[in-house]
């Protein structure tokens, strides 16, 4: 058998030097509550209501990640947020770009994140936490560093597997502690983490769960309010949830489904008194996969079920207040039940906010909801702010400086690897990017068929007669979602010949698929 070898590996590395307080007006100043009279920063639940500093709150808040904007924009952004009249800002925390090798911790850049919950702070926002270990929100392996899948034996991630839970405490370990002194009770923005993400549409782990709930109060104490967000369905909630009085359950569902029954069954998941209605991921827009129509969707139905829910006090927090822009190779892709079932998503995540890509609020989105959350709203909003000012840079022209497989000659051999099979670049220590594997047959006829079982996710294949071809030749593409077998041209070649496969490797958001 011949064997193959992993000539190179190329990379992006992006180097990045880079509340509105609103009550409800609805409510009686009589209503009494034991910490009216209490002078100490708090944030609660109870009589099904969210409660700040003794007096009713209702969260009108927005996803905004702090890992899609580049931080030089992080105000701006938040600025854009103030003026849709939001008070609170929810984001994930993605675990592989925090620890992208095991061991290497990046919190500076775009990875401050104790920096952008000191900006939400200083803007007056409240903030919720995902936390994770697993975020989903179509960014690579859910925000699961790539390494978890090199260590062997293997992990079952999203799982009370001991081995995956003892990776999970140390990296926890590191971030708790650095977001801890922003709680809110200890003057901090942080006014809620959340539990994993949309567990109950994956799997049925309560001890998983559990686990994560003991290592979250370890590090942030007894008093914070932890919650759990999923699909509003009785099936989901089930699986996702954790009982009683210890973590808030939350809810989400597809924008203009009648709210208030799924508040309702939200509450059988909560403790008695424990369950303000609140969609945690009201979405705004919709996010798209390659080869798609960019989506859209409606700002005035979106604006209207937006107002069902504020009209009877509810609290919503809109997915994607702003979207922002998945950097370099973090863009994830949506399965479904097969293989072929692969949607990759697209490097830009605008999601059709009512914030752009780009920042822009001169939009019919960002008007009808602001104008339905100034309604409900006991403050006036500051005023809607202009669009920031595009520059031009006109024309330029790309030079050519190399071939890309004239470059193989200066490859160092300690960089290649021999194997009999081919193995993934986890094994290797890379997270993303493009590997090129190289091998060579023996001609046998006219026509000749390479076929892929199970390409992860995309690979071009060229071919070449070594006695006679300066550059390999393109034969074709293989790609995960169609899989076709491709004919190899005839080379009419008396020399083996080299078979090369350049294969661009993008995860799925979800272990799960």
């Amino acid at each position: 058998m011949a064997k193959l070898q992993i000539l190179f590996e190329f990379r992006t590395t992006v180097s990045i030097f880079f509340f509105l307080l609103s009550v409800f007006s609805s409510l009686s100043c009589s209503t009494s509550h034991q910490l009216h009279n209490d002078t100490t920063r708090k944030f609660e639940i109870a009589d099904d209501m969210f409660w700040k500093d003794g007096k009713p709150f209702r969260i009108i808040g927005g996803d905004l990640h702090y890992f899609r904007v580049l931080p030089e924009y992080w105000e701006d952004r938040l600025l854009r947020a103030k003026a849709l009249g939001l008070n609170a800002i929810q984001t994930y925390v993605p675990w592989n770009l925090h620890e992208p090798r095991q061991g290497q911790l990046v919190f500076e850049g775009i990875a401050d994140v104790v920096a952008f919950l000191q900006l939400c702070k200083k803007l007056d926002f409240v903030v919720m936490l995902r936390a994770g270990p697993y975020i989903c929100g179509e960014w690579d392996l859910g925000g699961f560093p790539a390494w978890l899948l090199s260590i062997e034996p293997a992990l079952r991630l999203r799982s009370s597997d001991p081995a995956f839970l003892d990776l999970v405490e140390k990296w926890w370990g590191i971030l708790l502690p650095k977001v801890a002194p922003l709680l809110y009770s200890n003057g901090g923005p942080i006014i809620m983490v959340q539990i994993e993400n949309e567990f109950g549409s994956y799997g049925d782990d309560k001890p998983y769960l559990h686990h994560l709930v003991k290592l979250a109060r370890s590090h942030l104490g007894e008093d914070l309010t932890l919650y759990t967000t999923d699909g509003g369905s009785r099936e989901t909630l089930q699986k996702g949830t954790i009982r009683g009085n210890t973590v808030y359950s939350a809810v989400d569902f597809t924008t203009g489904d009648d709210p208030w029954p799924i508040f309702e069954l939200q509450k059988e998941f909560n403790a008695p008194g424990k369950s303000p209605p609140l969609s945690a991921e009201f979405y705004t827009g919709w996010l798209t996969h390659w080869g798609e129509n960019i989506a859209r969707t409606d700002a005035k139905s979106t604006a209207a079920a937006l107002g069902k829910i504020l009209e009877k006090n509810g609290s919503a927090v809109l997915y994607m207040a702003h979207g922002g822009t998945n950097f370099g190779f973090y863009n994830g892709a949506n399965t479904g039940d097969g293989e072929s079932d692969y949607k990759p998503d697209l490097t830009s995540y605008d999601y059709d906010a009512p914030i752009s890509e780009f920042g822009d609020v001169d939009n019919a989105k960002f008007k009808a909801l602001r104008r339905v959350i100034g309604q409900f709203s006991a403050v006036s909003l500051p005023p809607l702010p202009r669009n920031n000012k595009m520059t031009g840079y006109g024309n330029f022209r790309l030079q050519r400086s190399a071939f890309l497989f004239d470059m193989l000659d200066k490859i160092d051999h300690a960089d290649v690897l021999e194997s009999n099979d081919p193995v993934s670049m986890e094994v290797f220590g890379e997270m993303f990017g493009l590997v090129l594997y190289a091998s060579e047959f023996i001609q046998e006829g006219k026509k000749n068929i390479l076929s892929i079982p199970k390409v992860h996710d995309r690979a071009q294949v060229f071919v070449s007669c070594p006695s006679k071809d300066k550059r390999p030749k393109y034969a074709g593409t293989i790609e995960r979602w169609s899989n076709q077998a491709i004919s190899l041209p005839n080379l009419n070649c008396i020399s083996p010949i080299k078979l090369l496969i350049l294969v661009h490797d993008a995860l799925p958001h979800s272990p799960s698929k």
